[in-house]
């Protein structure tokens, strides 16, 4: 098999793709900011919905492995009807990956909805998913990566929560386990910082996840955020929430540091970043400076755009292509500290 295209090319035609929907299948217009909705919590037993809303799975064993997870945490599977369907690198048609998620959330006997990987695709499904539908069931849905167009795109049009958290073929250590119960089955009020990897717990010092303040201080607001190519790709779009007084957090893999420069300038000249009460990066996994000797570092991309919005802002959270994939709630209240480097949700993300 050839090689996927990367997600930086395929956003790129997204564009021209929404152009050429009918006009019934356009995007909805961007209303009021919707009321927030929580989820019901996770029980022993509930069923889970195996969806394929971005790329395709083509070993078959990928979805064995995602059901064996999901019993694993005291859940029961469901596949949905087109989990493993092939259209290209995309896990079938587009009307057909909106149709899984749309029966999903209308399935009275589905309590949260996990996809198997990301790879691109999500947005192209946005136009077709039935937001009324979604938002009289609100249930989980999680997921990071390409899903970030999808959680963002069902939280800006309905209100609900979403959960920037695993996608089923992450690793599901006890690390990752055992937050993602916290919050959807416990309903805590989690504070997420900065874990001491592997490498470094019998050091002097910490050289991994190390907190980089940009400017110090503590601020508050909702919470949104996730892969900042998928971001970049939807902004502009009605299926991005109002970030106005927001927590923003972004990451990215394989990324040259001046396509980070790029997307951030694009989320600048959108007004986004003058809209935010505090600003978090995350890891930018394989993102290297190209051009070499006096090439711009990451650090210096984010400092020439975040310092000068005088917000607290921190970068080199432990967030992104990384394990353990933290279970992050999307549209709740959390407070933010630059100088520690931390996140505390100020609620429960779910309805208790």
């Amino acid at each position: 098999m050839g090689q996927r295209p990367t997600r930086r090319q395929l956003i790129a035609g997204a564009g021209a793709l929404a152009a050429m929907l009918p006009f019934a299948t356009r995007a909805p217009a961007q209303a009021a900011a919707p009321a927030i909705i929580k989820p019901p919590r996770l029980r022993p037993g509930d069923t889970v919905g195996i969806i394929s809303p971005a790329g395709a799975t083509f070993n078959t064993a990928d979805l064995d492995i995602v059901m064996d997870a999901v019993r694993g945490l005291g859940l029961v599977p469901r596949p949905a009807p087109h989990v493993l369907a092939q259209y290209g690198y995309l896990a079938g048609q587009d009307r057909d990956r909106a149709a899984d998620v749309n029966q999903f959330f209308g399935d009275p006997t589905i309590s949260a909805l996990l996809p198997i990987r990301g790879d691109w695709g999500c947005a192209r499904i946005l136009p077709y998913l039935d937001y009324d539908l979604i938002r009289q069931n609100p249930k989980i849905i999680t997921g990071f990566s390409d899903l970030t167009a999808l959680l963002l795109g069902i939280t800006a049009q309905t209100g609900l929560v979403t959960f920037h958290g695993p996608n089923g073929l992450t690793a599901w250590r006890p690390d990752q386990t055992v937050p993602f119960r916290q919050v959807l089955f416990d309903g805590q009020a989690l504070t997420f910082e900065n874990p001491i990897a592997g490498e470094d717990r019998d050091r002097l010092m910490q050289t991994r996840f190390r907190v980089q303040t940009i400017t110090p201080g503590q601020a508050r607001g909702k919470l949104y955020g996730g892969n900042l190519s998928v971001i970049s790709g939807i902004v502009g779009s009605p299926y991005v929430p109002d970030l106005t007084g927001a927590i923003l957090f972004l990451e990215d893999v394989g990324e040259a540091v001046y396509r980070i420069d790029r997307m951030l300038t694009q989320l600048k000249l959108a007004g986004v970043l003058d809209q935010l009460a505090g600003f978090v990066f995350g890891q930018c996994t394989n993102c290297d400076p190209s051009g070499g000797y006096g090439a711009l570092t990451l650090e210096q991309v984010l400092t020439d755009h975040i310092a000068p919005l005088g917000i607290p802002a921190w970068w080199n959270a432990a967030i992104g292509h990384v394990e353990p994939i933290l279970t992050l709630p999307l549209g709740v209240e959390v407070t933010m500290d630059a100088t520690a480097g931390r996140i505390v949700m100020e609620e429960a993300a779910i309805a208790l």
